[in-house]
């Protein structure tokens, strides 16, 4: 059975362009800590690497929202970024 709840909650994203990609990002992070340095010290080079041998499949315009932020660890990217898609 499948049931469907309504939120209170007003959500900002775009079903159509939800930033799949980005997710990935940060669970890789999350559970890597050579991963999560590697994209905070140098995230062009963390994006083309991967994690465990797979692409995270982002966006042109995700991938560059990462590389030009400038985090001092995970949580002030994440705060970074969900402030960006906000604007």
């Amino acid at each position: 059975m499948i049931t469907s709840f309504k939120t209170k909650v007003p959500l900002k994203i775009n079903p159509k362009n939800a930033h799949t990609g980005i997710s990935g990002v940060f669970a890789a992070a999350v559970v890597n800590k050579n991963f999560c340095e590697k994209l905070l010290n140098d995230p062009e080079a963390a994006l083309k690497q991967g994690y465990l041998g797979k692409s995270f499949g982002l966006s042109q315009e995700d991938a560059s929202l990462i590389i030009s932020l400038n985090a001092k660890s995970l949580a002030d990217l994440a705060k970074q970024v969900v402030q960006t898609f906000g604007q």
